[in-house]
């Protein structure tokens, strides 16, 4: 995790302890931050959010939104909730022991230090560190 990320959370536990930053991004001129909580994100949850991050910003647009049904997977937890569902998880570049940098499939496992995946020509242990990125699938 970066450290704009962890800033972020920090921030946001502060004003909401319920609400969990999934994945903050940053695409060229835009910071883009998807947020969850357990009784569903509100209009009122992003504008919350969006305030106290309005600094952050400087010259960069801000989104703040829920996750929806390509919600990203960035930590244990997250993997842990959604086994059974079906997820797209980018592997980094120059990890050596994957052939494919992209792995759709089942999540089938995930432990402390890898998610476990039922992909097309079987089951492929993934260490958290090898992911650059990942995203739950619509059923």
């Amino acid at each position: 995790m970066n450290q704009l990320q962890t800033d972020i959370e920090q921030r946001v536990a502060e004003i909401e302890p319920a609400i969990e930053v999934l994945a903050v991004e940053r695409s060229g001129a835009t910071l883009r931050v998807f947020i969850d909580h357990p009784e569903g994100v509100t209009l009122a949850h992003t504008e919350r959010v969006a305030r106290a991050l309005a600094d952050l910003r400087g010259g960069d647009s801000l989104e703040v939104s829920s996750p929806g049904p390509r919600r990203p997977l960035a930590k244990p937890e997250h993997f842990r909730r959604f086994v059974g569902r079906r997820a797209r998880v980018r592997v980094a570049a120059g990890c050596e022991s994957f052939t494919q940098r992209d792995l759709t499939g089942e999540l089938v496992g995930a432990s402390t230090d890898e998610v476990t995946l039922a992909v097309p020509d079987g089951v492929v242990a993934i260490p958290y560190a090898a992911i650059e990125r990942s995203h739950l699938l619509e059923d």
